[in-house]
Parts: C-alpha cells; sequence; structure tokens
C-alpha cells in the first residue's frame, strides 16, 4: 500500500460538480492498494500514519500526531500511486489492485484509521472521477510504502 499524505488546513471532494464530502485541518490521505498487500501492509500503514508527528506544538515543532490537534483526516482511493514509470512515457499500473482486492482494502483503511486516531474521517468514492481541492498547509507531503519499511 502506498500513502500520499499531506497536512492540509481544509480539503474536500466534488463527484460532477457537487460537494461530495469535505474536512477542516488535518490530513488529506491519497491510498493507493497494490496487487497482493496485506492485512500486515494495512496494520502497518494506518499505524503508521496513525502516529505521525507533523503538527505543530506550542513552540512550533512537528511535534504532534492528527488526534493530538482534533484534526480531521479525508481518505481518498488514488490507483495512480501505484505507477511504474521505468520503461518509456506512460505509466503502467499493472501493481494497482483491481476493484475486487482494493476497495475491501480501501473500506478497511478507512475504518482502521479512524479507530486509531478517533478523528473524523471522510472520503472520496472508489473509482470516482473526483475533483479533490486542498489547501497544504506549510507544505507539509510525506509519502509512505508499506512495502518499504524494513
Amino acid at each position: 500500500m502506498r500513502a500520499l499524505i499531506q497536512r492540509v488546513k481544509r480539503a474536500s471532494v466534488s463527484i460532477d460538480g457537487t460537494l461530495h464530502s469535505a474536512t477542516g485541518a488535518g490530513m488529506l490521505i491519497l491510498l493507493g492498494v497494490e496487487v497482493g498487500d496485506t492485512e500486515a501492509d494495512l496494520e502497518w500503514l494506518t499505524g503508521k500514519i496513525a502516529r505521525l508527528r507533523i503538527f505543530d506544538d506550542a513552540e512550533g515543532v512537528m511535534n504532534l500526531d492528527v488526534s493530538n490537534i482534533g484534526g480531521e483526516i479525508m481518505v481518498v482511493s488514488q490507483f495512480t500511486l501505484c505507477a511504474s514509470t521505468k520503461k518509456g512515457n506512460r505509466p503502467s499500473y499493472i501493481a494497482a489492485a483491481r476493484e475486487d482486492e482494493a476497495v475491501p482494502m480501501y473500506e478497511r483503511f478507512k475504518s482502521r484509521i479512524a479507530e486509531m486516531t478517533g478523528c473524523k474521517v471522510e472520503c472520496g468514492v472508489f473509482g470516482a472521477d473526483m475533483a479533490v481541492e486542498l489547501v497544504n498547509d506549510g507544505p507539509v507531503t510525506i509519502w509512505i510504502d508499506s512495502r518499504n519499511r524494513y
């Protein structure tokens, strides 16, 4: 599993020009599920993100996690995070899990991140053509890949 985490002041998802979901300050998590991702990948990734200290404390040091600040979380599925650009100029998405594998992992990810953080979690719609808007805070953007944890 691959996640791109952005610290945001706010984020929203619209589908066909209609607002679907929105959050205030916290995290926007773009999530890519790869073929062969396991429950162990999911648990490691959600735990890592839940404990990620990317929010400022009283001294302005990034020392707080999303639950420490009472933040909100937006999770959006994004298969393009699984792209390979090793050959040519057209990305290959062969590593991206198909819907029957990816949807259950995406749904479980949303549940686990909510459980681990106690934060409000909003989301996009798996497979939809979404317009994602955000105001990046910092900017702070972190890339995490469950297959690069050792």
